[in-house]
């Protein structure tokens, strides 16, 4: 076993991002390590299950509970997606940057880390440690939020470029992230003064003080460059199920042969409960059944329900998958790693975020169909008969599941972050 190391995780009330990152811990705790996760005291039982210690945010962002009400990001009630993301910036990203700095450091004061290991969406933590001299990989529990080279910007749900002029749009569209990146570089630098750092020029750059970006989806599925920067490394995804997922016995008879599907929207409220009213009502008209999970960001009474449709808070999705046709989705990362390792294919309606992105990976290799949120009854209907009816839906999930599964198995996450950590361990001993 390698030498113990002590890490310290940084993330936030994220959905379904807090589940995978603790499967890293998990990892990291069977191989001996101590591991502290500053995270919110809504995820208490989910960091002590996976027997790490909590450090609750103190100045940062911190929901007592998970629920619709207590959610701080509401990038869904802005009016478009441009907005969504400026007030992402300031909810998260940007906006309370010296108070995630802040904590960071106290908790470094206190006791002393060979890594931090933060999420890339909280560019306060890389800013305080910064501050200190600490060293800090970051972590996507998904795909890269911010522009990578030789990867289709984030947020639009964009192929690969094929042409010249597809290749300005890329080049286009990221010019313009950058620039609204950099519409708070005033608050990014006020945080920086306050700690004794000179500005920067461009927000994206408080992302290089750390070292590596290490992305926690597989390259397989990704449109991932031939050449990968070198502080760079596709992990492969991790397909934990959260620890609050009820136990699953299936609620249709022995002898049902009606195809079943997996519906499962995000963990998060975006105002997604009208989507997936339509996604029940479309199946309703089949010879199908579902289990619809809600995951506690939709209330079960304010969906109307079917006799084919069942509708539970939560379930492990692997024991449904294992019994699935299909799955309907919002896109979160989570499910679709885990629908691709079952080799189901996905009807992927994305409400923001990384949803648009995920859901153009799935229909680019042929392993599902992707829908706007605002489709109607007859336009889902249609596609769910299409992934029933024609296989090569599925011959193409199951191409690219099994492609997922074998990064997953052969994850490198705990022997990259262990190398990581002893590098800071060796420069302090030298």
């Amino acid at each position: 076993m390698p030498e113990p190391r002590s890490f310290l995780f940084a993330s936030f009330e994220g959905g379904g991002s807090v589940t995978p990152m603790l499967g890293v811990v998990r990892r990291l705790r069977a191989r001996g390590h101590r591991v502290r996760v500053m995270l919110e005291h809504c995820n208490r039982p989910e960091v002590e299950a996976a027997g790490a210690i909590l450090i609750p945010w103190t100045r940062a962002p911190n929901r007592p509970v998970r629920d619709p009400d207590s959610e701080y990001i509401r990038d869904w009630a802005e009016p478009t997606p441009q907005e969504g993301m400026a007030h992402a910036l300031d909810a998260l990203i940007v906006g309370p940057a010296l108070a995630y700095a802040q904590d960071v450091i106290a908790e470094l004061a206190r006791e002393p880390a060979d890594l931090v290991v933060s999420s890339d969406l909280i560019l306060g933590v890389p800013l305080g440690c910064e501050a200190v001299g600490q060293r800090v990989a970051l972590l996507a529990m998904n795909l890269s939020m911010f522009p990578m080279p030789g990867i289709p910007p984030m947020g639009p749900g964009l192929p690969p470029a094929r042409t010249e002029e597809e290749s300005a749009l890329h080049a286009a569209i990221t010019e313009g992230t950058h620039a609204l990146l950099d519409t708070r570089l005033p608050v990014l630098n006020a945080a920086r003064a306050a700690l004794g750092l000179a500005p920067l020029a461009h927000v994206a750059q408080q992302l290089e003080v750390a070292s590596p970006l290490l992305l926690a989806t597989a390259r397989a599925f990704d449109f991932a460059p031939d050449v990968l920067p070198p502080d760079m490394a596709y992990l492969g995804p991790d397909l934990s199920e959260p620890v609050w997922a009820e136990p699953w016995a299936s609620p249709f008879a022995p002898d049902d042969r009606r195809p079943l599907a997996l519906v499962s929207f995000s963990t998060t409220f975006q105002n997604h409960g009208g989507a997936l009213q339509r996604v029940i009502d479309a199946i309703a008209g089949l010879p199908m059944r579902a289990v619809v999970t809600l995951g506690g960001s939709i209330r079960r009474g304010a969906l109307r329900g079917a006799g084919n449709v069942v509708l539970v808070e939560s379930a492990p999705h692997h024991a449904i998958l294992a019994e699935a046709a299909l799955v309907v989705t919002h896109g979160g990362h989570g499910t679709v790693m885990k629908a691709l390792s079952h080799g189901r294919p996905l009807l992927v309606l994305p409400h923001g975020r990384d949803q648009a992105d995920n859901a153009v990976r799935v229909t680019e290799r042929g392993a599902g169909l992707s829908l706007p949120p605002s489709a109607g009854v007859a336009e889902i209907r249609a596609a769910l008969a299409r992934l029933l009816e024609e296989p090569g839906f599925t011959g193409a999930a199951m191409a690219l599941g099994a492609a997922v599964v074998r990064e997953a198995e052969i994850s490198p996450v705990a022997e990259m972050l262990e190398a990581e950590a002893r590098v800071r361990a060796c420069c302090e001993a030298a």
